[in-house]
């Protein structure tokens, strides 16, 4: 009988979270995120224009006309963070993320690392990097544990 490894918590709610991002609409990054308590998903988010816009995909990126690099002066995008959907999500359907883990495929921006401390989230884990590095103290002073594992195969293994 074929053996198949079964993923940590960690490698399968970041597999997760990078099928998420298959969503985003951006046409820089695709980030997915997803929060989770007690092993149970709470919210999701992708990177995307807000509900009912046209986005990225269809416009073209209004950061790359320009020219503005990843990482900086993120208030012209026509993009909302994954984690930012992801807390705005679980918001619209009345469910707190005190105490979660958000497993998400970059780490936060500035902006992104405040809501996420005032979300009372208590966990941030990623395989990827984004261009800004300014969350580290906050998370630090906040005490939002902050964790890079290795990125999860993409290959999806099950039994027939």
């Amino acid at each position: 009988m074929k053996k198949i490894a079964r993923p940590s918590l960690d490698e399968y709610f970041l597999k997760i979270a990078c099928v998420v991002a298959e969503r985003a609409t951006c046409e820089r990054h695709h980030v997915g995120a997803v929060a989770v308590r007690d092993k149970h998903i709470l919210s999701t988010g992708y990177n995307g224009a807000a509900a009912g816009v046209k986005d990225c995909l269809e416009l073209g990126c209004l950061r790359d006309e320009l020219k503005i690099p990843s990482g900086k002066m993120h208030e012209i995008c026509r993009g909302i963070h994954a984690e930012q959907n992801a807390i705005i999500q679980a918001s619209l359907h009345g469910v707190s993320l005190e105490g979660a883990t958000l497993y998400c495929t970059h780490s936060p921006c500035i902006l992104c690392a405040k809501m996420i401390v005032n979300a009372r989230i208590k966990r941030f884990v990623t395989f990827g990097k984004y261009a800004d590095d300014a969350f580290i103290e906050l998370f630090k002073e906040a005490g939002v544990k902050y964790e890079v594992k290795v990125k999860p195969s993409s290959a999806i293994t099950y039994l027939d």
